[in-house]
């Protein structure tokens, strides 16, 4: 197959809802949550495909349950979202996410994954963890990674709202993690069709869900600098008929390109005038 290459994308321009305040919360405090994002017919479809997806991912034989994460089976992850259905893959590239993803990460950045989390009733918090500490060893100066959390439900401490401590993207090593880290935790609340997003420096955990009959839908677009290897390869995980479909702005974000890590090349001027 021949190999089709494509231009860079240009940057949209970043939404005008974020405002200020936002931003200046996301750097001192490491998260800002945007409310009204989409409405509630977009929110209602993409909570609805969302649960087709969870289905389909069964089907196929891909677990929805991650022992290696959660208690029980409570906690429903999806992943492949940009494979299952078209409104993930608007989602992820999103103008207001791209505005924030650039805040913290800058210019060049590309789409590392994009996962769900449906917690039920009974479901149990995860480990404390940074989602950066994961994967790059530390101190962790800078935000190599950030987090966009889109709500598809209302979401509150009961039902499992994400768990997280404000500031914690200020620690720089293991040894940064307070004792009682597990004592400064606080809810992320939101209505459906917000977002939030979230330092990849910042300490956090699922929540709990203690509700008798509610759901709490999550979806999470996971972001980083484009020298760190993605968490997911695109070119494996997307099948041939969605990597056709896909634009050349997304095709780019999710690194499907022969060119791996010059994204500031662009940027380099000239030192001699040209004749």
């Amino acid at each position: 197959m021949a190999t089709v290459l494509r231009p860079p994308a240009a940057a949209p321009e970043a939404s005008t809802r974020t405002s200020d305040a936002a931003r200046q919360q996301l750097h001192d405090e490491g998260w800002c949550v945007i409310p009204d994002v989409i409405d509630p017919q977009t929110t209602q479809a993409a909570l609805d495909r969302l649960h087709a997806a969870a289905a389909r991912s069964e089907a196929r034989g891909i677990s929805t349950f991650m022992p290696v994460l959660d208690p029980n089976a409570s906690n429903v992850r999806v992943f492949y979202l940009l494979e299952h259905d078209a409104i993930f893959r608007d989602l992820i590239r999103h103008p207001e996410a791209l505005a924030l993803v650039r805040e913290v990460l800058g210019r060049n950045f590309l789409i590392s994954n994009f996962t769900a989390n449906i917690a039920r009733p009974g479901a149990r918090s995860m480990a404390l963890h940074s989602d950066q500490s994961i994967v790059v060893p530390e101190p962790w100066h800078e935000a190599w990674s950030v987090n966009i959390i889109w709500c598809l439900s209302d979401v509150r401490f009961e039902n499992g709202a994400t768990l997280f401590i404000p500031g914690s993207h200020h620690w720089r090593t293991h040894g940064d993690v307070p004792a009682d880290a597990k004592d400064r935790l606080r809810p992320f609340e939101a209505k459906a069709g917000s977002i939030v997003a979230m330092d990849g420096r910042l300490w956090h955990t699922s929540g709990a869900n203690i509700t008798a009959d509610e759901e709490r839908a999550l979806l999470f677009g996971y972001y980083s600098k484009a020298f760190l290897r993605p968490q997911v390869n695109w070119n494996a995980a997307l099948s041939p008929e969605t990597q056709a479909a896909i634009d050349g702005e997304l095709f780019d974000l999710l690194g499907l390109g022969v060119t791996a890590n010059t994204g500031e090349a662009k940027h380099i001027s000239q030192l001699e005038p040209r004749a």
